[in-house]
């Protein structure tokens, strides 16, 4: 992959629902190759929004450009091979008989020989820990260990850009802690989107505020999370 690969631009970006709600309002941010990126904000802010757009997975108005290919219904098939996204709730990603055909899947579908699926598959499933695991049915996994596995049906496309939707989301604390391990040593450019600071702070170099479809903080993590009284302003913290 080229140095740029896992870069993302976006440009004037607005974005309203069929029912007239505003999801995304004139947002314009650019993200680095290689960098950690969170997108905080409180339910309805258009974290999810924005995470939907960059593999054209819905349109809006403005400009988006992944690794400088611009996102449009012509160059989806060529961005998705760029773009993975862990959905919130791992049973939307793994829905095949074993889980060796769930993490399979994304591979086979890129017409890629037996052998470099095989090599695929088993290597992103190592390294969620779930080695042996080939033949088990992802309906009989632990919420975490689905949760693993849905990342692995990422890792097998190998995208240069991995976004992850409230990955935390109905986990326990030491499931929080082992899938924040997870992720930190993905080495590729990464996407939170958690209304989380804790969670944040463990995964992000960078935060990006969102409310109401716009941008309303762009700044480095370890400066807000040092800052209590921003965080308030912020309304990421309310003690």
């Amino acid at each position: 992959m080229t140095a740029n690969s896992g870069s993302i631009e976006i440009n004037g970006l607005s974005y309203t629902y069929p029912d007239g709600t505003r999801g995304l309002a004139n947002v314009s941010l650019s993200i680095a190759s290689g960098q950690s990126v969170a997108i905080l904000g409180p339910n309805g802010a258009g974290k999810s929004t924005l995470l939907l757009t960059l593999p054209g997975l819905i349109f809006g108005t403005g400009r988006i450009s992944i690794a400088g290919i611009p996102v449009s219904p012509k160059t989806v098939r060529d961005v998705r091979k760029r773009v993975g996204i862990v959905f919130q709730n791992p049973d939307d990603q793994l829905f095949c008989p074993t889980v060796y055909d769930d993490v399979a899947f994304g591979p086979v579908n890129m017409g890629l020989s037996a052998d470099e699926v095989k090599e695929r598959t088993e290597s992103a499933l190592s390294s969620m820990g779930l080695a042996g695991y080939e033949h088990r049915s992802s309906h009989h996994l632990s919420y975490g260990e689905k949760k693993r596995a849905s990342i692995a049906t990422i890792l097998s496309m190998d995208p240069a850009i991995i976004a992850f939707d409230e990955p935390s989301a109905n986990l326990d604390p030491e499931g929080v802690h082992d899938l924040c391990a997870v992720i930190r040593a993905i080495t590729k450019t990464k996407i939170v989107v958690t209304h989380d600071i804790g969670l944040a702070v463990k995964l992000a170099d960078r935060a990006i505020v969102m409310r109401d479809g716009l941008v309303v903080e762009d700044m480095p993590m370890r400066e807000l999370s040092g800052d209590k009284r921003r965080q308030r302003e912020l309304k990421l913290a309310f003690d």
